[in-house]
């Protein structure tokens, strides 16, 4: 499916309405990690939710020792994502994008 000119700048108009700011995800995953907002933010409820219990369960935990590799494990987990949110961002926008495409596509003529 080729699409013109035209329906390209629109699938970039829209996906730029849809795209999740990576800025942002920054700021929540600085700030709010203890709330695993930035997970939240990319959608990611799942892993949100996981480290939200490696956290505060190894914080509840940490004086019967078991918490300690809880907590070990989340500060590993907060540096790595330091280098996925961006990855992440990129694949959200890649599906956003074919998405859009498709729509464009049906929804709009060919000039």
């Amino acid at each position: 499916m080729e699409l013109s000119t035209q329906q390209q700048m629109l699938v970039e108009q829209k996906l730029t309405n849809e795209k999740k700011s990576s800025t942002t995800a920054y700021l929540l995953w600085f700030f709010l990690s203890g709330f695993a907002a930035h997970r939240f933010y990319l959608g990611r409820v799942g892993t949100a939710i996981v480290q939200l219990i490696l956290l505060w369960g190894g914080l509840l935990l940490a004086y019967f020792i078991i918490g300690i590799p809880m907590l070990l494990a989340f500060v590993i987990w907060w540096i790595v994502d330091a280098f996925r949110i961006g990855p992440i961002i990129e694949q959200d926008a890649a599906a956003k994008r074919a998405r859009i495409a498709n729509e464009v596509a049906l929804t709009t003529r060919a000039d």
